[in-house]
This record gives C-alpha cells, sequence and structure tokens, in this order.
C-alpha cells in the first residue's frame, strides 16, 4: 500500500495509525511513522502468507495421508490393527503377573520388556487376533523362547476368565474374512483405548 493509497482511503483520520497519538490538521500519518507503518503492514502481510501456506500444507497432508490410506493392503491394515491392539493389550495388563507364569512382567533374563501374548496364535485362530479374551500380557521369555507355553497359559487363562470362557474360545473355529473397513475400524478403535489408558496415567 503506498502512502499515497493510504493517504487517500482514511481522509478523515484524526489519529496516527502506527504511534495512534493525534495528527495534526491535514495529517493522515505522521512523517517520522511512514517507515515503521510501512514495515508494520509489510510484517502483517507477510504473517498472513505464511498462514496461507500452512494452510495449504495442512490441506495436502490430509490428502497424501488419505491417498496412503487408499493404497494399503488387507496385509498392510491388519499389521497396522495389531500393532495398535497388541500395544492396548500391553497396556492393559501392565500391573498384571505374566499370563503363563505367575512371574511380574519385568523379571527374567529380558528385562522389563513384555509382548502381547495370545493363548490360541493368530497363525492357526486368525478369527481371534483381536479378541480380548485371547491375548494377555506375557513375558518374552514365555512367548517366544518357551513357545507360548500353552500348557502354563491355560491355567492362567482359566484362572483369569473361568473355564467356561476359555472353552469357548478352544471351540470357536467360526470362519472370518477380514475386510478393510473391518480392520480400519479395529485399528482405530484400539488407539482410542490405548490413548484412555495413557490419558488415565498422566491425571
Amino acid at each position: 500500500v503506498s502512502f499515497r493509497e493510504f493517504a487517500m482511503s482514511n481522509f478523515r483520520r484524526s489519529r496516527c495509525p502506527f504511534c495512534k497519538s493525534k495528527l495534526e490538521p491535514g495529517q493522515r500519518i505522521h512523517p517520522a511513522c511512514i517507515g515503521g507503518y510501512a514495515e508494520a503492514q509489510a510484517a502483517k502481510a507477510a504473517r498472513t502468507d505464511a498462514k496461507k501456506a500452512r494452510d495449504a500444507a495442512k490441506v495436502d497432508r490430509a490428502l497424501t495421508k488419505k491417498r496412503k490410506e487408499a493404497i494399503k493392503t488387507i496385509p498392510d491394515l491388519i499389521k497396522e490393527a495389531q500393532r495398535e491392539f497388541n500395544a492396548y493389550i500391553r497396556a492393559r495388563d501392565a500391573d498384571q503377573l505374566c499370563i503363563c507364569c505367575g512371574n511380574p512382567l519385568g523379571t527374567g533374563e529380558v528385562g522389563g520388556a513384555f509382548d502381547c501374548g495370545h493363548y490360541r496364535s493368530t497363525g492357526s485362530a486368525s478369527h481371534l487376533r483381536f479378541d480380548e479374551r485371547n491375548a494377555h500380557a506375557q513375558r518374552k521369555v514365555c512367548n517366544r523362547w518357551g513357545a507360548g507355553r500353552a500348557v502354563d497359559y491355560r491355567i492362567g487363562l482359566v484362572a483369569r476368565i473361568g473355564l467356561e470362557a476359555v472353552e469357548a474360545l478352544e471351540s470357536d473355529n467360526t470362519p472370518h474374512k477380514w475386510t478393510r473397513e473391518g480392520l480400519i475400524e479395529v485399528r482405530d478403535t484400539y488407539r482410542a483405548k490405548l490413548k484412555d489408558i495413557q490419558k488415565g496415567e498422566t491425571c
């Protein structure tokens, strides 16, 4: 904005637009304020341009995320959903003992790390991979090097959820085909459930 344009658009101005002090008759801006006002206007324009650029980048990121989501395969979505589900189970059971050996999860030769261990494995019973009854915190030494310790796992599982629930899991062989929508729902549901636990821990 040129000084002339500014002066013409503010013909009746009584106070300086930069320093806000009173103007003399006929003045539209104090001569000493012209440079400062121009700089302020330039800075304002720069902030406006920066905001537009941030908004455009935000829209671009959203479109990119949408495009990436659209090309994900079923195996990709299973991995994502499993990651969120496993993280939730580990958080849910963090204060429990290992489901199969009964020791604190933080003990053992592998330190404090522990897994989300499945009673019926995701390989043999993929339809139960996201069933909370079928998944519990398990020390890595039991889950990875103890072949899951199925017998001990069952004993611990019966004690935790009851014999009837365990037998229901064991007899459940209903075929299930995972869809994109179903896997996205599982992923987002357990991501939200994990956040709820984490919020509770920080309150």
